[in-house]
């Protein structure tokens, strides 16, 4: 019987967030031999409509949103050899504070046990080796990134299947070179508010930096997929090789492990291969 391939299974919030964060080991992982499996909590309906149509503005079809994210979604699984994609269909809920969060069937209103039962389904599904998903801040606040957290790290406890968790995070020290871009740009660029939460990880906090610079072309590729949405057209501006270089490296924070690999590691896998 052939040995079965080792599985990586991502959990994101909506169509896009594949890309940002993890397009470099989905692609990565993928190209070697690996059995790459994303989920997708929610339909994106709070995304732009045609032409950056916000949610609330005249011309926005939330319908008509979540079609054309479905779509683009798609594409970018194919831009990254992505081998499943589950989409649980939840209702975007929208930033922090919006009238959004407490509608019927918005992913942030929704019990965590029913959508974590859901999650360890496939989770047994699948038996993924590594899971990656975001902290309990879901990195920058969104509600649907707390949610996806909390359904996911609920649904490990559950199923006791993956041998290693991951939370996605930033350097410190990468934010002050993006910033430095964005100014080099003309973009606005404000520096973080001291008295908000810092975003990302203290450099030497960080347990795992995985070079997918080899795989700039499909990431960038993934994330123009999802070009209807205006928060990522900068990334785009960039190009592909000045984009590459500023996102060649993706980082997370191991959380849970079975392996014993030392830390700081540079693969996701690490102890398992």
């Amino acid at each position: 019987m052939a040995e079965r391939p080792l599985t990586l299974m991502a959990v994101h919030a909506h169509p896009d967030d594949e890309a940002t964060s993890t397009g470099g080991v989905l692609a990565r992982y993928a190209a070697e031999g690996v059995t790459t499996v994303l989920v997708t909590c929610t339909d994106g309906r709070c995304g732009d409509g045609p032409g950056g149509v916000k949610p609330g503005e005249e011309g926005h079809d939330p319908a008509a949103v979540v079609a054309m994210r479905q779509a683009e979604l798609e594409a970018s699984c194919a831009a990254l050899n992505v081998t499943h994609l589950e989409t649980l269909g939840y209702a975007d809920s929208g930033m922090m504070g919006w009238p959004t969060n407490d509608l019927p069937g918005a992913f942030w209103t929704t019990p965590v046990s029913e959508a974590a039962a859901r999650l360890a389904e496939l989770i047994r599904r699948y038996r993924p080796d590594v899971i990656v998903t975001y902290d309990e801040n879901g990195f920058y606040g969104h509600p649907d990134h707390i949610q996806a957290h909390r359904i996911t790290m609920a649904a490990v406890e559950q199923t006791d299947v993956p041998a290693k968790v991951y939370w996605t995070t930033v350097p410190r020290t990468a934010f002050a070179e993006f910033g430095r871009i964005m100014k080099e740009l003309g973009v606005e660029w404000a520096e973080p508010d001291a008295t908000e939460p810092q975003l990302g990880l203290p450099d030497d906090e960080i347990t795992t930096w995985v070079d997918t610079s080899k795989y700039g072309l499909q990431k960038f590729s993934a994330l123009a997929t999802h070009a209807s949405q205006t928060e990522n057209i900068f990334f785009l501006q960039l190009g592909q090789e000045r984009f590459t270089e500023l996102m060649g490296v993706e980082t997370f924070l191991r959380v849970r492990d079975r392996t014993d690999a030392p830390t700081p590691e540079d693969d996701l896998f690490a102890g398992l291969r």
